[in-house]
């Protein structure tokens, strides 16, 4: 119930989705949309030489990392309000609480007033500020599976053939395997490959149909019909 610690959390939380928000954003941005002209003029890269997603990562040169970091420190330091003077992180929430107070800010307004999307109307704020928490979120778990499939496929939207290392495959010709989810294992209970123990669950799965297909029948029977 600490409620300066719940503020610096939902802080955080906030800020993790708008930094998501637009991952997600470039992420498909760079798939549309390409800059001419060089990227580095020294070393000869092109913006047209630099491939999308996490391959970009060993494209960029070490300068370009340098500018992109010391940017990021500087939104840090110039918005800062979970780092105490000393140095140390403000995991208590009390300085956070002390910067809000004298500057009079809920968690996460960091006194930027974006046009059209900024309001004095209490409800309304209420209700784009949750919009934004909820785009916030679903952003963070966006970017996060971006970045699974393309480090698995080589592309943000890869296609499952290309992730030829899949030990799945092995089971992708079984009956049951459907489309739109393909070969449903969302717990990889198969990804060691072992065709013994896929058969033995395929033989339980199958029997715990037949028998949940029976006891719906007579779920819904015994509605209608009584003996």
């Amino acid at each position: 119930g600490n409620v300066d610690v719940f503020k610096r959390r939902r802080t955080v939380e906030i800020k993790h989705g708008r930094i998501s928000m637009l991952a997600t954003m470039g992420y498909i941005t760079q798939q549309l949309i390409r800059f001419p002209g060089y990227l580095s003029f020294s070393g000869g890269v092109k913006f047209s030489d630099v491939p999308n997603g996490l391959g970009a990562i060993a494209k960029v040169p070490a300068a370009g990392w340098f500018q992109i970091v010391l940017y990021g420190l500087y939104c840090e330091g110039t918005t800062q309000n979970w780092i105490l003077p000393g140095g140390d992180f403000d995991f208590d929430g009390q300085y956070m609480k002390k910067m809000d107070a004298a500057n009079k800010r809920a968690p996460g307004d960091y006194g930027w007033k974006p046009p059209l999307l900024a309001t004095d109307d209490a409800e309304l704020k209420k209700r784009r500020l949750n919009a934004e928490m909820a785009n916030g979120r679903l952003a963070m778990v966006a970017i996060i599976g971006m970045f699974f499939q393309d480090g698995l496929t080589g592309s943000a939207w890869g296609d499952w053939a290309l992730y030829t290392a899949s030990p799945l495959r092995a089971f992708e010709g079984e009956l049951g395997v459907q489309a739109p989810v393909g070969f449903w294992d969302p717990l990889g209970l198969s990804r060691d490959g072992n065709v013994d123990v896929f058969k033995r669950r395929r033989t339980v799965e199958i029997k715990h149909g037949r028998i949940s297909m029976l006891a719906t029948m007579g779920y819904i029977t015994q509605q209608l019909i009584r003996f």
